[in-house]
């Protein structure tokens, strides 16, 4: 029997990770799981841990008041190092492209344990854009032994890079199995519908303004490379939407961080409770967010995850950055690049609402990234 360590700490690697951690459950004769969070992100982490029904069985909490890039890497370090040495696991299994993730993959090299990279392959090749995303993939996946890549185009980036094609697995991604399971429990289950749209309420937005044929424009934006001027010229480009469509709503549900935030402050004012068609409501638990995705009519973000998810629910995405690492999506056309350009922003936007054809083309496009049973085959191949 193999003992599986899987570490993540934010709320996207959970998202991804959630499923791995309940198929090797589901396989107790060939493993033994154990999963340990660093707890990179604190109350997002746990509110999935919750959804999943998922218990820890090491949190490291490092979650601390303004903490940067060095405190997170030397936090999650550090608390490895015991833990290691506690479980002594096969292998180590980390997720994409978070400081948790090459953290925890480093404290296992320095105890020579084998690391899976999971959604490895990922890439930029600009170690500045995303930042510090497209670095910390590429140390990952120089420790890691065996590779995980979502598509066929993450396994030509590793072979490469000199990785041995006998080490690399193409899976598909495993936010595809996440996002099934969510999907079909919000769809059989008429009371979690109720609860949810409750929870939309109370955090600003009601979804009964959709009935009838209203359409919504949901957005999201957190990325450290946009901060400043690139969230500005992003706010006041969605503040004119909303006069050019009114009666379109567009929600926004916003990041804690403060660099977040000023900006939407800068350009909507202080009081954003009544903005007409423009809704800024408080961070969703994942459960609420993919409700709001699977009712919205296009997603504007800059997120990596949502790129993968929003396409299998048949929503066109725009990117608000001025690369991806995922090109598939681009290929495939479930996606496009407006980056943080105003009027990319404002006539992508304005197409996709006016022009029923380049909506169709978006929205009926093939999701490059997998069938939903990427988990099986990760467990497949460690057995």
């Amino acid at each position: 029997m193999k003992t599986i360590l899987l570490v993540f700490g934010t709320r996207p690697e959970a998202i991804k990770m959630a499923p791995l951690v309940k198929a090797f459950q589901h396989n107790p004769e060939d493993f033994k799981t154990i999963v340990c969070v660093t707890g990179q992100h604190r109350e997002m982490l746990d509110q999935v841990l919750k959804i999943f029904e998922i218990k820890p069985d090491y949190d490291l909490n490092i979650m601390k008041q303004g903490q940067d890039l060095y405190d997170v890497t030397a936090r999650v370090l550090t608390g490895m190092r015991d833990v290691l040495k506690e479980v002594r696991p096969d292998v180590v299994l980390v997720h994409g492209d978070t400081t948790t993730s090459t953290a925890a993959a480093l404290a296992a090299f320095y105890q020579q344990i084998p690391v899976g990279h999971v959604e490895a392959g990922l890439r930029t090749h600009n170690i500045y854009s995303p930042w510090p995303e497209e670095m910390n993939r590429q140390i990952t996946g120089r420790i890691a032994t065996y590779h995980f890549a979502p598509t066929q185009l993450s396994r030509e980036n590793l072979l490469a890079e000199g990785v041995k094609d006998k080490m690399i697995a193409v899976t598909g991604n495993t936010v595809i199995d996440a996002l099934h399971i969510v999907v079909d429990k919000i769809k059989n289950d008429a009371s979690l519908n109720q609860l949810l749209a409750a929870e939309l309420v109370s955090a600003g937005y009601d979804t009964s303004r959709l009935v009838g044929g209203k359409r919504l424009v949901l957005i999201t934006g957190h990325r450290r490379e946009n901060f400043g001027d690139g969230f500005i010229s992003m706010c006041r480009a969605i503040k004119d939407l909303t006069m050019q469509f009114p009666d379109v709503d567009f929600v926004y549900p916003m990041h804690l961080n403060p660099n977040v935030r000023k900006p939407i402050h800068e350009v909507f004012g202080t009081d954003l409770t009544d903005l007409g068609n423009m809704f800024f409501i408080e961070p969703l638990e994942y459960l609420s967010f993919v409700y709001l995705m699977e009712k919205a009519s296009i997603v504007l973000t800059d997120s990596g995850g949502i790129q993968e998810e929003a396409p299998g629910l048949g929503k066109p995405v725009l990117v608000m950055r001025d690369t991806t690492e995922r090109p598939e999506a681009l290929e495939a056309g479930t996606v496009k690049l407006v980056s943080t350009n105003y009027n990319k922003i404002y006539n992508n936007v304005s197409e996709l609402l006016t022009d029923t054809d380049a909506y169709a083309k978006m929205s009926h496009a093939v999701n490059p990234y997998g069938d939903g049973k990427a988990c099986g085959r990760i467990v497949d191949s460690l057995r």
